[in-house]
């Protein structure tokens, strides 16, 4: 069995739930501060994802990480493998900025895939929506990234970005396999 890890980073406006969606997607929806007062900047990053295709009991693990922002350096965007955006439902600016969070995390794999999800949160907030859904999805589908709602509060539908970023890695790990059978 061969087992894979991922770098995946979380980024996105300030409050708008990275880290809680990586809280209770690493804690199997056990773990979600109702009186929630962390807040971080930016970047995300925290192990936890075992994804294993039946057919060729590949092992996956998608590595996630915790750093602020503002004041880190580039180093936590080096050699990204995935990458989730998230941006607030009720936040406009939020999923505007979501274009400049994609730019700089692109800008550190350079002619690379980089696959991706852009994950809305905060879905439970139904009469504050800003972001139509559709629209969302339009620009997620435009920048090659699968698109994404969910309401952590309400443990909605958290896992399922991590699931498909787990699943993208992993054809791009075997596209890398056939690429290096067919030099052999």
């Amino acid at each position: 069995m061969v087992k894979l890890a991922a770098k995946c980073i979380l980024a996105g406006d300030p409050a708008v739930g990275k880290t809680a969606l990586a809280q209770i997607f690493r804690s199997d929806g056990a773990h979600f501060q109702k009186s929630y007062t962390l807040v971080s900047w930016g970047v995300e990053t925290w192990p936890r994802l075992k994804e294993k295709d039946s057919v060729t009991t590949t092992g996956m693990d998608l590595v996630v990480k915790t750093v602020p922002v503002p004041d880190t350096g580039d180093s936590v965007w080096e050699s990204p493998n995935v990458l989730c955006l998230v941006y607030d439902v009720t936040s406009e600016q939020s999923f505007n900025n979501c274009s400049k969070w994609l730019e700089k995390a692109r800008a550190q794999a350079p002619g690379t895939s980089l696959p991706g999800v852009l994950v809305g949160n905060k879905t439970d907030l139904v009469g504050r929506r800003a972001v139509d859904s559709a629209e969302a999805r339009a620009w997620a589908l435009g920048q090659g990234l699968e698109c994404f709602e969910t309401s952590v509060k309400e443990m909605e539908n958290f896992e399922a970005p991590f699931h498909c970023l787990a699943k993208q890695f992993h054809q791009l790990y075997r596209e890398k396999v056939e690429v290096f059978r067919a030099l052999a």
